[in-house]
């Protein structure tokens, strides 16, 4: 029940910095990433109040520097998941019982310690850890997770102020937005600080206690996170950090009887696992746990005869292969008029050629690695195949190199048929699949983007010609939960654009929104009557 109301600062998106030479954030970012090169860290986990340390150990290198290690951590295993659950479940009762605006006040605290002094060490760990360059890192791991804990807190305010809006006399309706009956666990990627630090914190917000278990490829960054919280005066227990293996998390958290939710972000294929085991132990738990997933996208950008050329190179180059391709919205197929495509064509390959490639402390380098050898070795097999592929063109890139980073070329291929294996898998890298359209397909164009792949998460469609985008919003209306018109297929902000899709992209919950945050809580309704009655007869009982 809502203890008090005060005004919260009312949210507005962070300030992007350019990094420009000669400015103050680019000396203080430089010197953050040598700070970083210049030490081996050794991560523990947070578990309650405890620091905990284990024998067996992981190595932290980035992308691009593989030989490089700038930490360890140390690997939990079921033990640890249990103790994380115990002390979680432990700091509870005090936790959803504090007042709304010190739970607020804490999250209000950690924005403005990213936006200050944790600003380049989060960003340099995001650039060193996940191979972003400066840009990408500060989009991310600084303004993002800085909009998300401000928007949120005032999405949250706006939740507990949501009431009845009558009460006949004699009695007063009200309604109390409760935590989650038992915790919650957040599973996060590795693409994104700033979606690792918004799925335990939005959680946490509304008065839930989190296990969280980020990707190995983000323990570097989360680690910095966990700082930040607990500087800003996080209570032990609240949020717990573990870096247990994926089946071991899952063995002992899917059969906990207070397990109550998952906020997750990750492949399709994990999410779908993971909701099967809940739902095949569903009886074991208290409460039907709360599923919330932003899962795989195969996202699109489709290109009118009458879009303007180079504006559409632009989007096309900036969605496909900023970030190397590894975001949730990056545009891996594009759908562009027979008319148009040459001109495109001309602008994608003048600036195709004057990308950099290389590690993130050279900023002149526009693209960096992709994230693991994995990753690299699944991206070098399609290209492979698609060289051997007659039906397949390789307009641009084709070379990759793991000798010292995970580096693959922005690859660009033009297919024959549209149902082509790169225009209908999620790849998640720097890899794009073209496919030009006679213009009077316009329409049947927009079919093929609507059934050719299971996820609808982003989409855009530029033209000029405003018949033909009404058009396509209204036949992709299902198609995409980010719909873009004359703009590239990534960039949502909080506030602004809230994320997630449907289909087999996810629950649509859409982080960034009160929608997600009130997945987090359970109302209880309260009438309280003033003046009850005293006979159990009714007027129409009289003779």
């Amino acid at each position: 029940m809502l203890k008090g109301f005060f005004n919260v600062p009312a949210p507005v998106n962070e300030p992007i910095l350019g990094y420009a030479p000669g400015s103050k954030e680019r000396e203080l970012l430089k010197a953050a990433l040598l700070e970083g090169r210049s030490q081996v860290i050794d991560i523990p986990m947070y578990i309650g109040s405890e620091l905990v340390y284990t024998e067996t150990k992981g190595k932290i290198t980035p992308p691009h520097d593989h030989q490089h290690v700038l930490a360890t951590y140390s690997k939990g295993n079921k033990n640890h998941v249990s103790q994380a659950i115990d002390a979680a479940l432990a700091a509870k009762a005090d936790w959803e019982n504090l007042a709304w605006e010190h739970r607020a006040a804490i999250f209000l605290k950690a924005a403005d310690l990213i936006a200050g002094p944790y600003r380049y060490k989060l960003n340099a760990a995001t650039m060193l850890g996940q191979s972003k360059n400066a840009y990408q890192a500060e989009i991310d791991s600084a303004c993002e997770l800085i909009d998300f804990l401000r928007f949120n807190v005032s999405y949250m305010t706006e939740i507990y102020k949501q009431q009845p809006p009558v009460s006949p006399r004699g009695s007063w309706n009200r309604v109390e937005q409760r935590p989650l009956e038992g915790f919650v666990f957040a599973l996060t990627p590795f693409n994104f600080t700033a979606i690792a630090g918004n799925l335990p914190t939005s959680v946490a917000m509304m008065g839930n206690v989190v296990v969280w278990k980020p990707a190995n490829t983000q323990i570097y960054a989360a680690n910095v996170l966990m700082e930040i919280f607990r500087e800003a005066g996080l209570p032990d227990g609240v949020i717990n950090l573990v870096y247990a293996s994926g089946p071991d998390a899952g063995d002992v958290i899917f059969s906990h009887p207070d397990f109550a939710g998952i906020h997750f972000t990750g492949s399709t294929g994990v999410f779908q696992d993971i909701w099967k085991t809940i739902g095949n132990n569903i009886h074991k738990f208290k409460t039907y746990p709360r599923i919330v997933g932003e899962t795989g996208g195969k996202d699109f950008i489709l290109i009118h005869g009458s879009a303007e050329p180079e504006a559409s190179s632009t989007a096309i180059i900036r969605g496909a292969f900023e970030y190397q391709g590894q975001k949730c919205s990056a545009a891996s197929r594009v759908y562009i008029s027979k008319t148009i495509w040459p001109e495109v064509k001309k602008y994608m390959l003048r600036d195709l050629a004057t990308f950099k490639m290389g590690g993130t402390e050279d900023f002149s380098n526009f693209i960096n690695a992709v994230i693991d050898e994995k990753s690299f070795d699944n991206l070098a097999k399609y290209i492979d195949a698609a060289k051997k592929d007659s039906e397949v063109e390789i307009i641009a890139g084709g070379n990759y190199d793991k000798s010292k980073g995970y580096f693959i070329e922005p690859t660009v291929l033009v297919v024959k048929d549209p149902k082509y294996t790169t225009m209908c898998e999620e790849l998640f890298g720097p890899v794009l699949t073209i496919f030009i359209y006679e213009d009077k397909d316009f329409e049947k164009t927009l079919d093929i983007i609507d059934s050719t792949s299971i996820y609808a998460l982003t989409g855009a469609v530029i033209a000029q010609d405003r018949y033909a985008i009404e058009k396509a919003t209204q036949r992709l209306r299902n198609a995409a939960g980010n719909f873009y018109i004359n703009d590239k297929c990534t960039g949502a902000v909080v506030g602004q654009q809230p994320f997630g899709g449907a289909r087999g992209s996810g629950t649509n919950d859409k982080a960034g929104s009160m929608i997600n945050l009130l997945r987090w809580v359970s109302p209880r309704t309260v009438k309280e009557t003033f003046d009850p009655p005293k006979d159990y007869r009714y007027p129409f009982l009289a003779e």
